[in-house]
């Protein structure tokens, strides 16, 4: 049995594909939130769910997932979860559309998580140092716009 010829395009692949290290990079740091904030019983993408719909801003759950370049059914079920542990409940609204408000549990948790969010975040900001964060993030909305034009 012969060994296949390696496809030089492939190690391309692996070293330049944007998806692959934007991908890699989300779920090392997803990961690393993560555990920071396990005492505190919420996970990043919970947290951050949260904290957004706190604020009061969202009209609607599609809303939401166009802001967060979320697949609205990959929301929906977040919001479920939430929903379940009494951090959410859904409040009425004009139309079709359903919109969710922070529970008072919900807030009670969103304040016990900030100190672990804080140290997770300041962690990783300091690992790169505050500037060099700056740049990554406006990068990454960079990215984030060309890929939304090819879409």
């Amino acid at each position: 049995m012969t060994t296949p010829t390696p496809d030089p395009r492939l190690d391309e692949i692996a070293r330049s594909c944007v998806a692959l290290h934007v991908r890699m990079t989300a779920r090392a740091v997803t990961r690393a939130y993560d555990e920071a904030m396990r005492p505190s019983g919420l996970k990043i993408t919970q947290f951050v769910l949260l904290s957004a719909l706190s604020t009061g801003a969202w009209r609607s759950v599609t809303e939401l997932a166009d802001r967060f370049a979320l697949e609205r059914t990959s929301l929906t079920r977040n919001l479920q979860l939430l929903a379940a542990e009494q951090l959410i409940e859904p409040v009425d609204c004009k139309g079709r559309a359903l919109v969710y408000a922070v529970t008072d549990k919900g807030r009670a948790a969103i304040e016990a998580a900030i100190p672990y969010w804080r140290a997770a975040q300041d962690r990783i900001e300091g690992g790169l140092g505050r500037e060099r964060w700056g740049e990554t993030r406006d990068a990454l909305k960079a990215v984030r716009r060309a890929a939304r034009q090819t879409t």
